[in-house]
């Protein structure tokens, strides 16, 4: 498979294309990175070096792209974190010139916004832009639960409600949706949850929660499910997604290192251990 993942990047630890890129390449997918910053590190040290990228020079990246030939043969498109709307607005024409050009590509949205306890952390406007203008041209979307809230408006504490949310979500436009980091009343004591919607059912998977934070751990958790998801399909990729995410984070977490452990973890994203357990919402 060939995605093109339009994100930012870091030279210091795993956020962005940083994250991404390589557990798609370790699972065998072809990568083209476009790059919508170049930092020294992620923004959660407090400082960072490095330029943002103007939306003209992504474009023109994209533009250089699609000069070589590739959008035919391209499978999918993949964005995360959108600074401004203009480059939301680059990613958007990009998705469409990609589906012209081959339409059984499918555009993956992880809509990065905030998250319960820190609320949202991007700039004004843009969440408003991820519900209205790129949510519903995605195919895949991969909300966090608090940005599922935001999304459909209204909070979810239970697994029916979130089911119910997810739903409503694919209503608007995407067909799958993969919800993040949830916990919900009836989520297992201890645990944080991964749900995975599609038309052809619905499956939760459960994991030990883990005390600790780390930056990037949702860039990854997208661009493994849309990997998975291509080749075999979503109840397949949710079950393969958790347990390499928990393996990582669990080696992340003994080691206490700040930085996920994405190099140190990488058997765990070309093997997916297989004793997460699924259980089948419907």
């Amino acid at each position: 498979m060939r995605i093109l993942s339009i994100q930012s990047h870091v030279a210091y630890g795993h956020a962005g294309n940083s994250a991404a890129v390589f557990p798609l390449q370790r699972l065998g997918h072809e990568v083209y990175p476009v790059l919508t910053v170049t930092f020294s590190n992620h923004t959660g040290y407090g400082s960072t070096r490095g330029p943002l990228i103007a939306p003209s020079d992504v474009a023109a990246v994209i533009d250089g792209v699609e000069e070589r030939g590739a959008f035919p043969d391209i499978d999918a498109v993949l964005s995360g974190y959108q600074g401004a709307e203009a480059v939301g607005q680059v990613v958007l024409d990009a998705v469409s010139r990609v589906k012209a050009a081959n339409p059984r590509a499918v555009y993956c949205c992880d809509p990065v916004m905030g998250d319960v306890g820190r609320g949202f952390f991007v700039r004004e406007g843009i969440p408003e832009f991820m519900r209205d203008e790129v949510v519903p041209q995605a195919d895949i979307v991969t909300p966090n639960q608090f940005e599922l809230e935001y999304l459909v408006g209204y909070p979810v504490t239970t697994s029916a409600e979130l089911l119910a949310a997810a739903d409503e979500l694919r209503g608007r436009g995407p067909s799958v949706v993969l919800v993040t980091s949830t916990l919900v009343d009836d989520t297992p004591e201890g645990s944080i949850q991964l749900t995975a919607v599609t038309d052809d059912g619905a499956w939760v998977a459960t994991t030990p929660l883990l005390p600790m934070t780390v930056q990037g751990g949702g860039d990854v958790t997208a661009a493994l499910f849309l990997a998975h998801f291509l080749t075999d399909g979503a109840k397949t990729a949710l079950a393969r997604t958790a347990g390499t995410m928990f393996s990582i984070l669990e080696r992340t977490h003994a080691a206490g290192s700040t930085e996920m452990l994405l190099i140190d973890g990488q058997d765990a994203i070309a093997y997916p251990p297989t004793n997460v357990a699924i259980a089948t919402l419907r």
